[in-house]
């Protein structure tokens, strides 16, 4: 019965495929706003009969372990946009990552999707067309302007401040332009709630490339950013503004800020986001909790956890290592009690494929690159020293190479 519900109420929800592909390329122009007000009352309508023949059915059971283990196994939330298979990994909207690299647009003479297209999918639950995508992107650039009190705290953050936390209160300080905020102040009814909540995530995605450029070039770099550029998408004029302007590049943000949108509802920066908007805190509050969430070595961190590693291990070896070389060095790891970062995630069982489709990139683009011959290495003897190890004793089930270590690779 359980079973058989949740596909119910993932079918009611959008997600089955069939139905996406009739909704596909439904409109000729961007008019994302005006498509959300045909769409928000069909589908409130459909979630309200769903749940009165539905609402007092039983979807699981739960343990002891499952409420000390974090909640994990337990079936308590609701995620529209996408979904996160153990045996496929990441769906949006009901497509695969290689199926939204092959139907979301492309920028002219690119080969990765557009950003500003799965979020076009994931709002609406439709392919957009490269109309509609510019349109957005076009927007996003129109709104990207940052405050002039947020530019000037990012200058005077000190450069010991780690970038995500500077990012969380920057996001924070943006809610001194929080539409909702306002409406909500001045009294506006609770069905309204959503076209403010629109206009104000619509300005904080497209001021997040200026934001966290200004954070990268203050801490990293002589602080200079160059400015938006409304003939470029939304990953180019990000990339630019970080001052890499190589067309490989350029093209690697769009799939990498493609791929990394959405991940489920469930995860910590996601639910804590979701939560946090479960009180009526406009975005940027809601936004800025699910970054601090995301800063954890056991969330976002990771990927920095894994390039740390990687680069001690390159300062211990040196150079190109032997495959026995390096087996020893993650024997001598583990044996220290410490982990192989990267390896292993709490829902899937097989490898993710957000590291499969940038590998492919860095075959494709770096093939000789050290860091990514040193990655490929890794790929393949980790897993064989952690199974020995016993940590993983069913290969089927066992480790994940997680997308840390693309983002080491190619970035």
């Amino acid at each position: 019965m359980s079973a058989t519900l949740l596909r119910k109420c993932t079918s009611v929800l959008g997600s089955n495929q069939n139905n996406l592909l009739k909704m596909t390329r439904a409109a000729s122009t961007c008019g994302l706003k005006e498509r959300l007000e045909d769409l928000i009352p069909k589908k409130q309508a459909q979630i309200k009969e769903f749940r009165k023949l539905n609402g007092n059915k039983v979807v699981g059971e739960v343990t002891v372990d499952m409420m000390y283990g974090g909640m994990r196994g337990i079936k308590g939330l609701v995620t529209e946009t996408s979904v996160l298979d153990p045996e496929e990994g990441i769906r949006f909207r009901g497509y695969t990552i290689p199926e939204c690299q092959d139907m979301l647009p492309h920028a002219p003479g690119g080969e990765e999707p557009l950003p500003e297209g799965l979020f076009w999918l994931l709002v609406t639950g439709e392919i957009p067309t490269e109309d509609q995508v510019k349109a957005v992107s076009a927007e996003w650039a129109v709104r990207a302007d940052i405050p002039s009190h947020v530019a000037n705290m990012i200058k005077n953050f000190p450069s010991t401040l780690h970038p995500m936390s500077q990012l969380s209160a920057a996001v924070t300080a943006l809610q001194s332009e929080s539409k909702f905020a306002k409406a909500y102040s001045e009294g506006v009814h609770k069905t309204k709630y959503w076209e403010t909540t629109y206009e104000d995530a619509m300005d904080l995605i497209a001021k997040l490339p200026p934001i966290a450029a200004a954070i990268y070039r203050n801490t990293f770099c002589d602080g200079q950013v160059a400015p938006i550029d409304s003939s470029l998408d939304w990953s180019a004029n990000y990339a630019h503004m970080m001052g890499y302007t190589d067309p490989q590049f350029v093209e690697l943000m769009r799939l990498y800020l493609t791929i990394h949108s959405d991940h489920e509802g469930g995860n910590v920066s996601a639910h804590a986001t979701h939560l946090v908007g479960s009180a009526l805190s406009d975005p940027y509050l809601s936004f800025a909790a699910g970054m601090n969430g995301l800063a954890g070595p056991l969330h976002g961190l990771a990927n920095q956890e894994v390039l740390v590693w990687l680069t001690k291990l390159q300062e211990d070896l040196g150079g190109e290592v032997s495959d026995s070389e390096l087996r020893e060095f993650i024997w001598n790891t583990l044996a220290s009690g410490q982990v192989v970062p990267g390896y292993g995630h709490a829902v899937l069982r097989k490898t993710d494929p957000r590291y499969t489709c940038q590998r492919e990139f860095a075959l494709k683009h770096l093939p000789d690159n050290a860091l990514f011959k040193l990655v490929s290495q890794l790929y393949n003897i980790v897993p064989g020293v952690l199974l020995e190890q016993g940590k993983a004793k069913n290969p089927g089930l066992m480790l994940t190479l997680t997308a840390e270590y693309s983002y080491s690779t190619t970035l």
